[in-house]
């Protein structure tokens, strides 16, 4: 006879716009699990620093800041929402002004010590997605499912250039084909948890997969997962 297998931790990472967080989201939903989106948490701070002036050269200005700063996530007519001191910031976070800083923000070892130790409290206690850039490889290397995604850069932009249409953002395709191409450099080329895949992770490329497929193809690897860890009694 088998027992139930014990909540695990799935660790989804990859550059922007690969689906990672739209895949993470529904994962969660199919596993009844807690949803994490670490991107929102670093672009929230990345929005406290700009709002409140927080020069990222300045190491005792940054600790201040931090200090001063409360993150958590709660469900609004069904969707993930990120609240940042109380405040809810989903919109405000997914800013071109907010984008053009966070890969910044994001490299800054004090902003990731930060950040860090709250998704492992977070994801210590509970079933958890959590989707990033070094969830895998830093904050939860002994996750039970590592997936890595990743896709054509300017099938990315196109992607990315359409959610920011539909929110009535006006940016051109250019200007986010540029970002997009300038946070993978600071993302892959930074000192402290660079972007990579673990060595133990599944890489999927989703250059022509749409959100079905990826997600049926996801649900599958955890069910795999969940199944091995199944005891006989």
């Amino acid at each position: 006879m088998k027992v139930a297998a014990p909540p695990i931790v799935i660790a989804i990472d990859g550059g922007s716009s690969c689906g990672k967080s739209t895949l993470a989201k529904a994962l969660a939903k199919q596993l009844d699990y807690t949803y994490i989106d670490t991107g929102a948490m670093y672009r929230a701070v990345t929005l406290f620093f700009l709002r409140n002036g927080i020069p990222i050269d300045d190491p005792t200005a940054i600790e201040h800041a931090l200090n001063g700063i409360d993150i958590h996530f709660a469900a609004v007519k069904g969707e993930n929402h990120t609240f940042l001191n109380g405040r809810d910031v989903s919109q405000d976070i997914r800013s071109m002004e907010v984008a053009g800083k966070v890969s910044e923000v994001a490299a800054l070892p004090q902003v990731r010590h930060f950040l860090v130790a709250q998704q492992r409290r977070i994801g210590s206690s509970c079933g958890v997605v959590m989707d990033g850039r070094d969830i895998g490889t830093v904050v939860f290397p002994h996750a039970a499912l590592k997936v890595f995604l990743q896709a054509n850069l300017d099938i990315r932009a196109r992607r990315r250039h359409l959610e920011l249409q539909q929110q009535g953002t006006k940016v051109t395709f250019e200007e986010v084909l540029s970002n997009l191409s300038q946070r993978d450099q600071i993302d892959s080329g930074r000192s402290m948890s660079p972007l990579k895949p673990a060595t133990d992770a599944v890489i999927i490329d989703t250059t022509d997969l749409d959100i079905q497929e990826m997600l049926d193809l996801v649900l599958g690897l955890a069910k795999q997962t969940l199944n091995a860890q199944m005891l006989p009694q």
